[in-house]
């Protein structure tokens, strides 16, 4: 088995797509207007609009209705990613700080309220 993506489902698709075009420098692939995909090495942040959810189960899921799970992205320098994102993103929760565990981490959240972590590994544990 393999982990793929993640999919956020909000109510503006567009915004959602172009703030995380914005914070990661990736450009998502468009299937509909309903949904796109940002992908990367190693997995796909996968972005829907709540018109999709009842092809799965009517109700099944809400946007901005996220408290339980952050998306988190490796970088290599998180520092240089806060001062770049400084200005753009309006939700900062903490600035770069050092967990116990050794991850530099810097955690925001996007425009519907999820949680956002973007980290960098300690010098020793980089590929």
């Amino acid at each position: 088995m393999d982990f793929v993506s993640i999919r956020i489902i909000t109510g503006d698709v567009a915004r959602l797509v172009e703030f995380y075009e914005r914070a990661t420098g990736v450009r998502a692939a468009w299937a509909t207007e309903d949904f796109a995909e940002l992908r990367t090495a190693g997995a796909t942040l996968a972005i829907a609009g709540t018109r999709t959810v009842p092809l799965f189960a009517p109700g099944s899921a809400r946007p901005a209705d996220n408290h339980s799970v952050i998306t988190e992205f490796l970088v290599d320098d998180v520092d240089r990613v806060y001062r770049d994102l400084t200005g753009f993103v309006t939700d900062f929760v903490t600035e770069p700080t050092t967990m116990p565990w050794g991850n530099r981490s810097l955690l925001f959240r996007d425009p519907d309220g999820n949680l956002v972590n973007f980290f960098t590994r300690p010098a020793g544990q980089r590929p």
